[in-house]
Parts: structure tokens; C-alpha cells; sequence
């Protein structure tokens, strides 16, 4: 039998293996925490813990011995118990069997045995155990052999993975979010079972698949698991829109590119220079508009026009359906891939000042997270092709730089405010406030008048004028 006493190094699993002790309860430290160590990878501030007992009995035990009492949250109808102590999660639960409705992933939990709660788990390297107990410390319990799964590196269920992903259909977007973060393969059997019971997802809260979603967005290399979803079927019950992106057509010997094979390629390119979790999700529905945008047309060939406005139209359904944020962070995606093609238009030297200014005054604080979109967006395998549009987009940036340098247009606030305007001529807030706020913004941006009170003061007098305002 191994034993991974050295794993036990910090001072809580003695303490929590003392409180078992003196309950005369066998616990173990399960999970996350043993499979972590023993592929030497940084190991999370949360540790679970399972007790052939009262997993609430052995919290509060626990606790006792703590000088500063933490808070303790108990739930007594999962048996479980939690405490943060000095910033690390802890989590009681008492070894359980559980039991499935067909409608519903919520368990029907019994105590059980160490072998019952090990058999409920949903993959063998997370399956593992070492025991707390004085008599057996360090002990490993493996009873599905999850090191040599941790060796061969891969996911691969406890028990049949029909009856596990049936009774929990979230474990199958848990199985292809461990495979991308581990960068592991799933098992033949357990990717055809997820195949198999992928329409399941149906009964999974989507605020959970998001959960799942947005640690496989977060990865160093998302492709993997985004490209796992789409082979598995899970991509369809997810977002649709996605997979509508997949295949090539062909008319009169034109072809377009494969613009889901691309997607991936754009997501993987900025999370090579971004951790922005929001603009990785621009990257993946940059192009979401192109399937309902699609046009074959004599002589310049398929043209997908104004897709970048469809898709961005198409954003807050999208995160609605899944129970994403609603709030600033959806409406910065819908920016981003309502933008995505604007800086590739100002590569040309006729470009005026006026496109800069007014790209600088739409994307504000986020033009530099829309340029790293646009350069991702570069897929081509020509490579004098990609340094020429690289260096079209240093260009850009230096246009960017000088014209905010002369103008500040980013973050633009007009030089006289509404409030000034209403003082000068002694009206209160009416259209022709407005008016005359549009046309001095539309005189700086075009360039008319320097971004600068005086000028806009002589502006304002004139449009004032024609609109019949005195003073």
C-alpha cells in the first residue's frame, strides 16, 4: 500500500486527523488537493474532506481547536459543512451514496462508506483518498486506479460513464474542462458516452455550464476544449450559433474558409496575449454573424457583409440563454465584435484623421483590447502575408498614438457641457441642447475645430444662431 504521508505537510490535516481521532471517525482528504500533489501541479486554497460519519460533527469538532473561530456554514440536508481558515476553504462532508431522478441531477444522498462516496465520483484521478487517521496517516485509497490514469493522462469515469453522465450530465462538460486545463485525452468510452447522453445538458441549470465554459475559456490554449465540445455534441446544446460557423462551401470553384476551424484559432491567438476573459469571448463570437450573412456574388465571390452588426445583435441572447452577465461585461463582447474589422480599414495611407478620430471616440479604454482582437484575428499560413498586416497594424497604432496625442479623443468629453450651453443662453435641458451638443462632438471629430473651449465657444454661438437661440 503507498502512503503520501508527504502530501500531509501542511499543519490542518493533523489537526483535522486528531478531531477524527477523537470522534473515532476515519477521514481522508479526497479530491482536487491528492490529485494535484501528486502531478506536482499548484494546488487551489480549498480542501475536501470525507468522514465514514458525521461530516458536520467532525466540522464543529474541528473548529474547537482553532484559537480564532471561523464561521461555519453547515447544510444539513447534504451533510456538509464549510469554513474558510486563514484564507483556505474547507469543506466536511460525510461519505454518501447517492441515487438519480431521470428529470433531475439533484441526488438522492445516504451515508455510505468510503466505497460509496468514491463510486459516486465522476472521474478516477479525482476519485483518490489519503487517510487523516493516526493508525493509517498517509495512506493512499485508489480503488480505480486514478495514478495510472494521472500517468497515461486521462479522463476516464469510475464506474459505467452511461450511468455516471446520465445521473449527472454535468460531468460531462466537467470531463472535457479537466481535459483542457490538464491537457489530457478522454477516454474512447467516456468521449462516446458524452456523445451518447449529450442532449442531457437539458436538465443542467445553464449558470453551471457556464461555470464549465468559462474555465475552459480561461485555459492557456482554449481550442482543446472548445474543440472537445463541438466533436462531442455538447457545443449544440450549448451554442448553436457555433457550429453554424462549421464546413465549406463551394460555388463556380470559389471557397470560403472554414470559419469555425478559424474561431479556434483567433481564441488560441489571444489568449496567447490576453487572460481578459470577456475579450476571449469576443474572439469566439467575433464571426457569429457570418453564417446569416453569407453571400455568393458575381465576380467578387463570397462576401459577408455587415456581419460584425448581426453578430453583436445576436450577443445578448446568447448570454441570456446561458446566464451570463447581462451587465457592462456583455455589452463591452457585443463592442468588441461590433468593432472587430474597423482597425483594418485605417491601413491605408488615404486614411484621414477624421476615421482615426472617430474609431478612438467608439472604442474609448478598450481600443488597445481591440487591436490585440484584430491582430488575433490574422490566421493566415502565409507568413510574409501576416508581417505585412502586422506591421499595417503597428502603422494603425501610430496613428492612434498621434492623433490622441494632438486631439484627446479617447474618453472624449466636449470642451463646453450641456450644463454650460443651458447657463449661457438661460434655458433649461430642450432638443436644441442636444442639437448643439452633436455638432460641436461632430465638428472635433471631423476635424472642423480643434478639440479646445475656445473654438467651441465660437461654434456654439454660431449653431445657436441658425437653430433661432439667443442669448
Amino acid at each position: 500500500m503507498s502512503n503520501y504521508s508527504h502530501f500531509l505537510d501542511r499543519p490542518i490535516f493533523k489537526q483535522i486527523g486528531q478531531a477524527a481521532d477523537h470522534l473515532g471517525l476515519e477521514c481522508y482528504v479526497v479530491g482536487g488537493y491528492v490529485r494535484d500533489r501528486l502531478i506536482e501541479r499548484p494546488t487551489k486554497m480549498d480542501l475536501d474532506f470525507v468522514t465514514v460519519g458525521s461530516g458536520i460533527a467532525l466540522a464543529k469538532e474541528v473548529r474547537k481547536g482553532f484559537d480564532k473561530k471561523p464561521k461555519l456554514s453547515v447544510f444539513k440536508s447534504f451533510g456538509t459543512a464549510h469554513m474558510n481558515y486563514q484564507g483556505v476553504d474547507l469543506e466536511f462532508v460525510g461519505a454518501r451514496k447517492e441515487s438519480y431522478k431521470r428529470n433531475s441531477r439533484n441526488p438522492i444522498v445516504e451515508d455510505g462508506t468510503l466505497e460509496d462516496d468514491q463510486n459516486r465520483r465522476d472521474f478516477t484521478i479525482n476519485a483518490m483518498a489519503i487517510c487523516l487517521n493516526e493508525g493509517r496517516w498517509g495512506e493512499l485509497i485508489d480503488p480505480f486506479n486514478g495514478v495510472a490514469d494521472l500517468e497515461r493522462k486521462l479522463i476516464k469515469t469510475p464506474l459505467s460513464p452511461d450511468k455516471t453522465f446520465d445521473d449527472d450530465p454535468l460531468r460531462m462538460m466537467r470531463a472535457v474542462r479537466f481535459a483542457a486545463q490538464l491537457d489530457y485525452r478522454i477516454d474512447t468510452s467516456t468521449l462516446k458516452s458524452i456523445r451518447a447522453h449529450a442532449s442531457r445538458l437539458k436538465i443542467v441549470a445553464p449558470e453551471r455550464i457556464s461555470v464549465e465554459l468559462n474555465k475552459i475559456m480561461a485555459v492557456d490554449k482554449p481550442s482543446y476544449g472548445l474543440g472537445l465540445l463541438f466533436t462531442s455534441g455538447l457545443m449544440k446544446e450549448i451554442m448553436p450559433e457555433i457550429c453554424a460557423l462549421q464546413g465549406v462551401e463551394e460555388v463556380e470553384g470559389h471557397l470560403h474558409k472554414d470559419n469555425f476551424y478559424h474561431t479556434l484559432e483567433v481564441v488560441d491567438n489571444l489568449a496567447r496575449t490576453s487572460e481578459n476573459l470577456w475579450l476571449r469571448w469576443a474572439a469566439l463570437l467575433h464571426d457569429i454573424g457570418k453564417p446569416r450573412t453569407k453571400k455568393f456574388i458575381k465576380p467578387a465571390g463570397w462576401t459577408f457583409r455587415g456581419h460584425e452588426f448581426v453578430g453583436s445583435k445576436m450577443i445578448p441572447k446568447i448570454f441570456k440563454r446561458l446566464h451570463l452577465p447581462t451587465d457592462a461585461r456583455m455589452k463591452y463582447v457585443q463592442k468588441m465584435v461590433m468593432m472587430s474589422s474597423r482597425p483594418a480599414s485605417l491601413v491605408d495611407d488615404t486614411v484621414t484623421d477624421s476615421a482615426v478620430r472617430r474609431l478612438l471616440f467608439d472604442a474609448g479604454d478598450d481600443v488597445e483590447d481591440l487591436m490585440l482582437l484584430c491582430e488575433a484575428d490574422l490566421t493566415t499560413k502565409n507568413e510574409r502575408k501576416k508581417r505585412r498586416y502586422l506591421n499595417n497594424f503597428k502603422e494603425v497604432r501610430l496613428k492612434f498614438k498621434e492623433v490622441e496625442e494632438r486631439d484627446h479623443i479617447r474618453n472624449f468629453q466636449p470642451p463646453v457641457s450641456g450644463e454650460e450651453i443651458m447657463e449661457h443662453f438661460g434655458i433649461g435641458p430642450s432638443r436644441v441642447i442636444g442639437e448643439i451638443k452633436e455638432a460641436l462632438k461632430e465638428a472635433i471629430l471631423e476635424g472642423h475645430i480643434p478639440n479646445e473651449k475656445q473654438a467651441a465657444l465660437t461654434l456654439m454661438e454660431e449653431v445657436a444662431q441658425k437653430l433661432g437661440l439667443t442669448k
